[in-house]
């Protein structure tokens, strides 16, 4: 049998040079095959480049390397790994993850789950109406131009506070803190501020006999950003806690996790709590910002949505209903994931006992890092993967399954639970945005494709210029 060990491309101190491996590692793929190892600092990590690989050692060889191998960043962050997303597989894992599953899409065994389920979706309609609105009112108000980022991104957090702690926020006096924050500062120390610190780079991750060594600046740093989020979310927590305890009906995830509190501590409590804002709050804007980009762009593209949507709803608002009827919809969704996933590598894992992968031995104490950028880039999987073209997944040379082959959501025991809400409120806002809006981006738009640190978020937001399919309204005055 093959032993990587031959193979090995000595790097060192390769994430503290670039902020975008996730490339980098594509193009040595090219050169040494989809499955490598490289050596940063004492620490040996492999890196799979391939969707079958990436299958194998999600679902296939899963028992071997279900366990997360975060970054010190990633450990004080997410409070030791008690996030569903980030905690490694065995019991607490199936009990976190059930929680997540019964709160938004079981029907509970009471009458709540029902009304649970029909709150959810109430607030995700009203949320994308938000959006329409107000961008339609950018038009009447004669804007040339419009962003899209920042009113969805303002929906989507007052979302994730109603479908998490029960209510929107728009403002808290925080105690600990002694600072009384607006929403824009709670978006910022629970959003913002931990997805930077999530990808700092501590030199002694990669020399674990050097724990020891102070490295001050950026201990204080991520102990700065927990402790804040900490504070607003108990802050937020107790509020709540204290209208329940006063006998108001409360719906929401916060409420199904204080029916389960003898299971969790404090600090779990508060940990799932944020997850599920912070979560709402990211990957669905990202999804969504690059569809919409791309069907500007495309304007062949964006009629076909269009007359798919003219089909499929006629005069009626387009909703969660329709989608089932949607396939090109369906297609644009699974194509910007392929294209623009969110996350492009996976948060390494460790390999607790000796196993294989693509035929290579893979000793235990060895790190896995699956580069989603490099599966989702494969001229094996894919035809012209350089090409955003949502028909792929129409073509008869494609099934249903490959929809999942971006593996966007994970896969096997480990796949995202909250991948079916972040479906519906991305195809259900780019197909109302569609169904009210003929987008076209502002001339030199094109070009702006530049993306956020370790992610594919687009560093600049959209800007383009809409016109109302109904009215006829439209912001093209300048152009």
């Amino acid at each position: 049998m093959l032993c990587l060990a031959s193979h090995w491309l000595e790097i060192c101190f390769l994430q503290l040079k670039e902020k975008k491996p996730y490339s980098t590692f594509t193009k040595w793929a090219d050169v040494h095959g989809p499955i490598y190892s490289i050596k940063l600092g004492s620490s040996t990590m492999v890196v799979l480049n391939s969707a079958e690989l990436a299958k194998e050692a999600l679902v296939t060889k899963f028992s071997s390397i279900s366990t997360r191998k975060l970054s010190s960043a990633l450990t004080t962050l997410t409070s030791n790994k008690a996030l569903v997303a980030m905690c490694d597989y065995g019991e607490y894992h199936k009990m976190v993850k059930k929680y997540v599953l019964s709160s938004l899409w079981e029907q509970m065994l009471s009458n709540l789950g029902l009304l649970y389920q029909k709150l959810n979706h109430h607030h995700r309609d009203a949320m994308i109406e938000n959006v329409v609105n107000f961008l339609s009112s950018k038009i009447n108000d004669g804007c040339y131009l419009v962003e899209l980022r920042e009113p969805f991104q303002s929906e989507l957090f007052r979302l994730a506070l109603k479908q998490s702690i029960g209510k929107d926020v728009e403002s808290v006096y925080v105690e600990e803190l002694g600072v009384t924050l607006s929403k824009k500062e709670i978006f910022q120390i629970l959003v913002i501020d931990p997805m930077m610190g999530a990808i700092e780079v501590d030199w002694r991750d990669f020399f674990p006999m050097l724990r020891w060594v102070p490295n001050k600046s950026m201990e204080m740093k991520i102990q700065r950003i927990a402790t804040r989020k900490r504070a607003v979310t108990k802050t937020l927590i107790e509020a709540q806690r204290k209208e329940i305890a006063h006998g108001e009906e409360i719906n929401c995830y916060l409420n199904y996790l204080l029916s389960q509190e003898q299971t969790l501590t404090e600090e779990q409590l508060i940990a799932l709590v944020w997850e599920s804002i912070i979560e709402t709050s990211d990957t669905t804007l990202a999804t969504t910002e690059w569809a919409m980009y791309e069907l500007a762009k495309n304007q062949t593209c964006q009629d076909c949505l269009h007359k798919e949507i003219l089909e499929v709803c006629g005069s009626e608002k387009m909703t969660e209903e329709h989608l089932q009827h949607m396939p090109y919809l369906n297609a644009v969704f699974h194509e910007t994931l392929r294209f623009h996933s969110p996350v492009p590598i996976i948060p390494p894992r460790y390999v607790h006992e000796d196993t294989q992968l693509g035929g290579y031995n893979i000793p235990a104490g060895t790190d896995i890092i699956i580069n989603i950028y490099a599966c989702n880039m494969s001229r094996t999987d894919w035809e012209e993967p350089e090409e955003w073209k949502p028909e792929r997944f129409l073509s008869d040379k494609y099934e249903q399954v490959d929809m999942y082959k971006t593996m966007t959501f994970g896969g096997g025991k480990r796949a995202c639970a909250g991948s079916l809400q972040a479906m519906l409120i991305s195809c259900t806002a780019i197909g109302r945005l569609v169904q009210e809006f003929l987008w076209k981006l502002k001339d030199g738009e094109e070009e702006n494709t530049s993306t956020m640190q370790l992610t594919t978020h687009k560093l600049y937001p959209m800007l383009a210029c809409i016109k109302s399919r109904l009215s006829g309204t439209s912001s093209e005055q300048s152009y």
